[in-house]
């Protein structure tokens, strides 16, 4: 029998605009049994097919895969990482002397809902997001090899935290093809960066933030720099190259301190310009000296789901507030949302209240997003999650 999802009437209307999720409450009826991660057909209540895509368990009942009549086959995966590839080479990404880092597909920017493939120089980090790319992680990585010339050698699987939290499956990580690839140097246009795709947090880097990275590094000459949520410290190498005067590194995991501390010693060794401090970022800020004109503010997603919208847009509120309060007179303040239900307007208004509060001037120098290889369909305006400012503080 046919695995399919059939629509409630009048349902089918976004799916006719291309957006890629269908929501549990507009569906009918499932036919089939399918089991959850299985390719299912998506028909309207009268029986007219719409789209193929993953069905799974949750809100979001499907991911669509194709809104053409296709086969989920080796051909499909060759053809969907051969077209996000040659995007990648486009923008000139690409692994080259100075730069062997960079997101390969970004779900549905890609039109590959529930998939992230990082590239880390000669190894290829996939992550599953729904059951459906987790059972086809087999195939995905074969199909990664020979779309890629041989530009990776080594395919790993980290999808532990990532998968829904109620699916039945294996969430085991490892290496499905190769392992680790000896006297590989990761490098962010001539940045050496610490990477952990074994034990740290997404993929190993939050590699959203590349061209972030380096205008911060065109502002930094002369600077005091303060790296909040510093993760593996990207921000603070960027600044050290820029040439600023001091750069201290706060994050409360220790692991992530000791990642900041190698990059920056592998970058720079023996530079007394950098400090880092495995400790709690409101506390930090709230006895922290008056002492920096340069202050990045890049936190954990605050809410993951709209439940939590009013906690995060308050801290948000609460932590741009305290770095306007402590920020030096002609300070610069990166400042960022990685919340996807958060909205720009949401996240400027947060930012904004917190600048009335503090009674300081600012003004907006730059907006900021997600780099290129981060692409976001037009069809799916979800997918601009990652927002940011950079202001002038008087």
């Amino acid at each position: 029998m046919q695995k399919k999802v059939i629509l409630k009437k009048g349902k089918e209307e976004s799916l006719q605009r291309f957006h890629p999720w269908i929501f549990s409450g507009a569906i009918v009826s499932i036919e089939g049994n399918p089991e959850e991660g299985d390719v299912v057909d998506v028909v309207t209540s009268q029986d007219q097919w719409l789209a193929v895509g993953h069905i799974q368990v949750g809100s979001i009942a499907v991911r669509i895969l194709s809104f053409t009549r296709k086969t989920i086959d080796q051909t499909f995966w060759e053809e969907r990482l051969s077209r996000a590839y040659d995007v990648r080479r486009t923008l000139g990404v690409t692994s080259s002397a100075t730069h062997n880092i960079y997101r390969l597909i970004h779900g549905e920017g890609d039109g590959l809902p529930g998939l992230v493939i990082d590239i880390y120089g000669r190894t290829a980090v996939v992550q599953a997001h729904s059951v459906g790319m987790h059972r086809s992680r087999e195939i995905i990585s074969r199909t990664l090899i020979d779309v890629m010339h041989g530009e990776i050698e080594s395919v790993y699987y980290k999808s532990e935290t990532t998968l829904p939290f109620k699916a039945q499956v294996e969430r085991a990580g490892g290496y499905i093809i190769g392992g680790p690839v000896e006297g590989d140097t990761l490098l962010e246009y001539g940045m050496k960066m610490p990477v952990d795709w074994i034990n740290g947090q997404k993929t190993g880097l939050f590699i959203d933030q590349r061209e972030n990275r380096a205008l911060l590094e065109r502002m930094s000459q002369g600077r005091t720099v303060l790296n909040m949520f510093c993760y593996t410290g990207g921000f603070s190498i960027a600044a050290l190259r820029g040439g600023a005067r001091l750069v201290h590194s706060v994050d409360s995991s220790a692991r992530a301190i000791e990642l900041t501390r190698q990059g920056v010693a592998v970058n720079f060794p023996d530079d007394t310009r950098h400090e880092a401090f495995a400790e709690d970022a409101f506390r930090y800020l709230d006895s922290m000296e008056p002492i920096y004109d340069l202050v990045v503010l890049d936190p954990p997603a605050f809410a993951k789901h709209k439940d939590a919208l009013k906690r995060a847009l308050l801290g948000y509120r609460r932590l741009n507030e305290k770095a306007f309060l402590k920020i030096r007179p002609g300070g610069i303040i990166f400042t960022f949302s990685c919340s996807q239900v958060v909205s720009k307007e949401q996240f400027r208004t947060s930012v904004f209240t917190a600048a009335a509060i503090a009674g300081r001037s600012v003004r907006i120098l730059y907006q900021l997003h997600q780099p290129a290889d981060h692409p976001v369909s037009i069809f799916h305006p979800e997918g601009e999650y990652l927002k940011g400012l950079v202001l002038y503080v008087e």
